[in-house]
């Protein structure tokens, strides 16, 4: 996966809004993929991330703002038009028609030749392990093979930016995990300017080269993957990626629940350590989570890793958190 290479060549969307009557679901949005980028918009439920998807796609007028690719304003140019591929979060697949049916769809509506159709539609199959699916029925499939059918409809038409709407949302656990890996790969092979959105945090730091965070319609950071996670821009992005924001240590910092380390022994006061007391605790495979309150009501996470001791502390119990060298991030 490659980073962008500049507006000029790939998707720039710059100062969008989307109003839905009085109400404001995007506003002043920026935003750039190039030729090979992979962009995560991240947010919560009712943060704009589908509508943005929507804007960019053409199926969502914006109220103001400007999208173009390569430098031309797509304000006019009908979705069918646009050259890009949109995988829908429920996969929107017609139960009617087969595997290659569905995939073919888009290629029948451009009206490109049959064998052509017969082509693409097999190559796309073959690009998602679904190589031979073609005949079979949607409905006898697997949701992570129904994700893959409609991923192969989303390429066949070779889009020149790839769309994806919460597109592991859907699958348990493990096929998640198995797809990303999947996924990452077929991205680096096309070398497509792709942009999803997701909710999950480790969906988007797993896929994307970059990730820009969404709140309320608004952009909370963009940056690229690793920055985003090592350094939150606001407490609003701390939280969501599940760091602690707290002024227990003297200034407002975010720190993750494993940059504090549990002792149940006084340790020395400084500003580096705080007296606590444990408030819950809950298993998590590898760790415990502790859920600790300071003298002051802060409560704070934090990560115990020694998860299969017999002597992990449990309610009630009075102990000391440290912070880890280099384990904060200030904020304003």
């Amino acid at each position: 996966m490659a980073a962008a290479t500049g507006a000029a060549t790939g998707l720039e969307v710059r100062d969008l809004e989307v109003r839905y009557g009085g109400a404001v679901a995007l506003a002043g949005i920026d935003l750039r993929v190039g030729p090979g980028e992979v962009v995560a918009v991240l947010g919560p439920s009712g943060s704009g991330k589908s509508t943005l998807l929507r804007a960019v796609a053409g199926l969502e007028p914006p109220t103001a703002g400007t999208v173009t690719w390569a430098g031309e304003d797509l304000r006019r140019v009908p979705p069918h038009l646009r050259r890009f591929g949109l995988m829908f979060q429920d996969h929107a697949l017609f139960p009617h028609r087969d595997v290659a049916g569905n995939v073919a769809f888009g290629l029948r509506v451009q009206g490109l030749p049959s064998a052509e159709v017969r082509a693409r539609t097999e190559a796309g199959l073959a690009a998602v392990g679904l190589a031979g699916f073609g005949a079979r029925s949607v409905r006898e499939l697997s949701g992570g093979e129904q994700q893959r059918v409609a991923l192969a409809r989303a390429l066949a038409p070779e889009p020149r930016l790839l769309m994806l709407d919460e597109p592991l949302g859907a699958l348990d656990r493990a096929l998640r995990e198995h797809l990303v890996d999947e996924l990452r790969a077929l991205f680096a092979r096309r070398e497509r300017a792709v942009l999803l959105v997701t909710h999950d945090h480790e969906e988007a730091f797993a896929l994307a080269d970059r990730v820009v965070v969404l709140h309320a319609g608004r952009v909370e950071q963009d940056d690229d993957a690793s920055t985003v996670w090592s350094r939150p821009a606001s407490a609003f992005v701390a939280r969501f990626l599940g760091y602690n924001v707290t002024t227990a240590f003297g200034t407002r910092v975010a720190v993750r629940p494993d940059g504090l380390v549990w002792s149940a022994a006084p340790g020395p006061a400084g500003p580096d350590t705080v007296a606590v007391t444990v408030a819950d605790r809950t298993f998590r495979r590898d760790h415990f989570r502790l859920r600790v309150a300071t003298a002051a009501g802060e409560t704070l996470d934090v990560a115990v890793r020694d998860a299969g001791s017999p002597a992990a502390p449990t309610p009630g119990t009075p102990g000391t958190l440290t912070l880890v060298p280099g384990a904060a991030v200030a904020l304003t």
